[in-house]
């Protein structure tokens, strides 16, 4: 039987409805019998998908697509003051429910696994689902992306397991109360949000302070920002604190990372001491430590693991995560939802690895002006891994213009590190000037958190001629 149904959530009004967090939780929602409504700017896949499950979907923004029995309005913190179906919700005194809280409130009952960092949160999440699912535990979840159509980023289930995607850029992971916590990685990020580092470790210490007493964290070795949030919360003694990686001293400790064309093979060391090997169906040495995360986190909840690492080979995937978009005239085309330079780096090392010899091409989307301010010229030196790269302008999202903050900080930085890059601002212009560059042979990347991932199709159309 599916939880109860909070009253607030009875009837709500999604803002922002086909986003990849909000959307996740409407389809939940529709699913356990709400009457789900929303709004988004325009039409697509995923609105459609959830047209498909009753919910009701408006396209743009108006105050009177908001239902007079409307028992909350949902939001996200990129939704503006000056929203008219927001500015409606407050005038009619209806509840304002922040994205967090509701997520929070589906997991009520259940026993959660929230998945965080910096890096990595999607497809570590997607990794859990994915091998729950084939174990026949019939989790819940939602995550940041698609796993394999329109509308998969969340589901559902009728099991006692809850995987969710707990994202830091806005602090909403303060909201979750797990029984299991993973922390992938931690490092400066969401510059509008966060002034240092120190901010930042805090941030993740209130997340770590939420996991239920009796619980397990799941945390790098590996990584610096981990392991100093390892040392920071050192003084609890009420979870039990798994690392994991390739660390001497890492309690599940990853020995070997064979990689097998797009795929590879890990082998770990459990904290029972055996020796276990599986595969991973991705390529890339930071996809095999999300799984080896993943495998911790379901052996902290008795789940045996070698069920769970076969269970794990059967991730091919998510949307946007390396995502083979197809081939045409010999040039495969693959999707990267990498936009920070930490990202950019090990997903380029990861085609690297697959590649062989062939060449690389990258076209790259900056994504939000604060993080290019910051991290631009960071961003310059990851696509010095690359053979070639069309860097196009910035994609704005929730931000306003910062002047003099361009997509030329990026490529000052990427020629100063030896990197052949051309600007290019029309993006219509980009299939044509792929084409002009591929040759038989060559692995061409999307990369960017924008809409950069549309150019896949129309690529692969032009490669076709």
């Amino acid at each position: 039987m599916a939880p109860a149904i909070p009253a607030s959530m009875d009837r709500p009004h999604f803002i922002g409805i086909g986003g990849a967090g909000m959307s996740g939780i409407a389809k939940i929602l529709a699913q356990r019998g709400a009457q789900v409504a929303g709004s988004d700017a325009k039409d697509s896949a995923t609105a459609q998908a959830l047209r498909s499950l009753g919910a009701t979907v408006h396209l743009g923004h108006a105050a009177e697509h908001l239902a007079a029995d409307a028992t909350s309005v949902v939001v996200s913190s990129a939704i503006r003051p000056d929203n008219p179906e927001l500015a409606a919700s407050r005038e009619r005194g209806i509840p304002v429910v922040h994205r967090s809280d509701a997520l929070a409130s589906l997991m009520d009952g259940l026993r959660p696994i929230a998945v965080a960092g910096t890096h990595g949160k999607t497809t570590t999440t997607s990794m859990l689902a994915v091998s729950l699912a084939a174990l026949g535990l019939k989790p819940s979840y939602a995550i940041g992306g698609d796993l394999d159509a329109p509308g998969s980023n969340a589901e559902h289930g009728a099991g006692e397991i809850f995987v969710a995607e707990a994202d830091e850029s806005d602090r909403s992971f303060h909201k979750y109360a797990p029984e299991v916590a993973i922390v992938l990685n931690v490092e400066l990020d969401h510059h509008a949000n966060y002034a240092s580092m120190d901010e930042i470790y805090e941030s993740f210490e209130t997340f770590v302070g939420r996991i239920r007493p009796g619980g397990t964290l799941v945390i790098a070795a590996d990584h610096p920002g981990a392991r100093e949030l390892t040392a920071r919360i050192s003084g609890r003694h009420d979870i039990q604190v798994v690392t994991y990686g390739e660390s001497e001293d890492a309690d599940v400790r990853i020995l070997k990372v064979n990689p097998r064309g797009l795929t590879s093979e890990v082998t770990v060391t459990l904290t029972s001491g055996k020796i276990l090997t599986f595969t991973v169906s991705v390529p890339g040495r930071h996809y095999a430590h999300n799984a080896v995360a993943a495998l911790a986190a379901g052996v902290a909840l008795d789940l045996p693991p070698h069920n769970l690492a076969s269970a794990l080979g059967k991730y091919t995937g998510v949307k946007r995560r390396l995502q083979l978009k197809g081939e045409a005239g010999g040039v495969q085309v693959i999707d990267s939802y990498a936009h920070h330079p930490t990202e950019m780096a090990a997903d380029l090392e990861a085609i690297r690895g697959a590649a062989e010899n062939s060449r690389v091409l990258v076209v790259f989307q900056p994504h939000l002006f604060s993080r290019t301010q910051e991290l631009g010229t960071e961003m310059g030196q990851a696509l010095a891994l690359a053979d070639a790269s069309v860097v196009l302008d910035i994609y704005p999202a929730r931000e306003d213009p910062i002047p003099g903050i361009t997509s030329t900080l990026i490529i000052d930085a990427a020629r100063a590190a030896g990197a052949e890059v051309t600007p290019e601002s029309d993006q219509a212009a980009v299939p044509g000037l792929i084409a002009g560059m591929a040759r038989p042979g060559d692995l061409v990347l999307t990369m960017g958190a924008g809409d950069v991932t549309d150019l896949g199709p129309a690529i692969l159309t032009r490669l076709g001629r």
